[in-house]
Formats: structure tokens, C-alpha cells, sequence
């Protein structure tokens, strides 16, 4: 049983501290620990981060049109900057892992470090609410939103991967959806990211198409760079 005082760093780092530990305990679960899970928060999560988010983007650019907005906001809630934000929160040390991951280091994968991000966001949505969880986003995000520049012209995963690829006069990589699972109302799509001269597909997980090829274009570009 969790215990206030093994998450005290991380409530400090949070600024924020749980009324139930346990409920950081399961935001910081993976799947390859326990049927219970933190998946079903991270789907949460990312609602609400996208939400608070896309609140600051339209009030910090009131002249700003949609498509910039968009992309200035997907810089904030893509998986390498929740990773980035995890590794500043030391999250690797406290995430629960199943043998498998712990011994191929899934505790220093960026997609399992953004996971959980997103999942303590939805902890702490239910246990604490809206203005709280806004509160604490755009703290920890204060200085990323004062770099943003509307004129820049971010690049996700996948054209990363795609640009990787053409630099080195390579095929294109093909994504397939390889299983969907879930209720319609808690769906986990998975997408396999096929590369010529890796010997297997990348996994990516999400709770729409697009974000699992999105996650698995990210683990593929760090397979490819060692």
C-alpha cells in the first residue's frame, strides 16, 4: 500500500499533494505491472491537458488563426515534451513495471514517461478537479508556452520520421492498425510502424489512430538513433 511519504519528492515537484496516494500509485502503473492500470487515466488526462492547452494558446494569440494554434499546441502536448516533463518530475524511478519492461528499460522510454504525465493529470482531474488541474498545467508549462513562436513551424513524429527516412534515401515507413481495444467509449488503438531494415515493427498505443502512430513514429525514431 502506497504511503504519502514514498511520493513526498514527487508531491513537491507536482506542487501538488494527493489526498490518496494510491491514486498517484495507479497513474503511475503500467500495464505491463497489473490488470489495474493507468491507461484509462492517461486517456483522461489527455483530454484535459489538451483542453487546458488549447485555453491558454487562445487567449496568449488572440490573433492567431486556428492552424497555428494547433500547431503551436501540439509542441506542448506531444509525447517528447511530456517526456521531458516527466524526467524533470524524476517520474522514471517511481513508475511500476512489469520484468519485461525494467529490464529493457522502460523506464527511461519516452512513450511510458509521457504516458504517465497524462495520467497523473487525470488523477489529479478527479480527485481535485478542472481549476486545480489548469492551475497546475500551465505552471508546468510556464516556460514552454513564453517560448512558443507563432511563426515556427514544429514537426511531429511522424514527419520527423518521414524526413529521417528521405535523408537517407530510404522507403517510406507504413503504418497499420493492428488491433483495437476496448469498449467504443474506451478505446486503445494499436499501431505497428513498419521500416525497411528494422527486423520487427514499432508498437505505438493511443486513444485514437492518430495518436498511437504518432507514439510509435516516436519510438521508431529512437530506434533508429540508438
Amino acid at each position: 500500500m502506497a504511503k504519502k511519504n514514498d511520493y513526498q519528492r514527487l508531491f513537491n515537484a507536482l506542487s501538488y499533494t494527493f489526498k490518496d496516494a494510491n491514486n498517484l500509485q495507479l497513474a503511475l502503473t503500467h500495464r505491463s505491472h497489473n490488470k489495474d492500470h493507468n491507461e484509462r487515466l492517461e486517456f483522461l488526462g489527455d483530454a484535459v491537458l489538451g483542453m487546458v492547452i488549447a485555453e491558454a494558446m487562445y487567449h496568449r494569440f488572440p490573433k492567431q488563426p486556428e492552424g497555428k494554434l494547433t500547431r503551436m499546441r501540439s509542441t506542448l502536448v506531444k509525447g517528447e515534451t511530456l517526456a521531458e516533463i516527466a524526467l524533470e518530475f524524476e517520474l522514471g524511478d517511481l513508475l511500476l513495471l512489469g520484468g519485461g519492461e525494467l529490464k529493457s528499460g522502460g523506464y527511461r522510454r519516452s512513450s511510458i514517461l509521457a504516458d504517465a504525465v497524462e495520467a497523473i493529470i487525470g488523477a489529479i482531474y478527479l480527485e481535485a478537479g478542472l481549476d486545480t488541474c489548469k492551475t497546475l498545467i500551465l505552471k508546468w508549462f510556464d516556460s514552454r508556452i513564453k517560448q512558443l513562436d507563432p511563426s515556427a513551424h514544429p514537426k511531429d513524429n511522424k514527419t520527423q520520421l518521414q524526413e529521417y527516412l528521405q535523408g537517407r534515401k530510404r522507403p517510406l515507413p507504413h503504418y497499420r492498425v493492428e488491433k483495437i481495444l476496448g469498449k467504443d467509449h474506451d478505446q486503445v488503438f494499436v499501431v505497428m510502424c513498419e521500416i525497411e531494415g528494422l527486423s520487427h515493427a514499432i508498437e505505438g498505443r493511443g486513444s485514437s489512430r492518430r495518436k498511437a502512430e504518432q507514439q510509435a513514429a516516436q519510438a521508431a525514431l529512437e530506434k533508429l538513433n540508438g
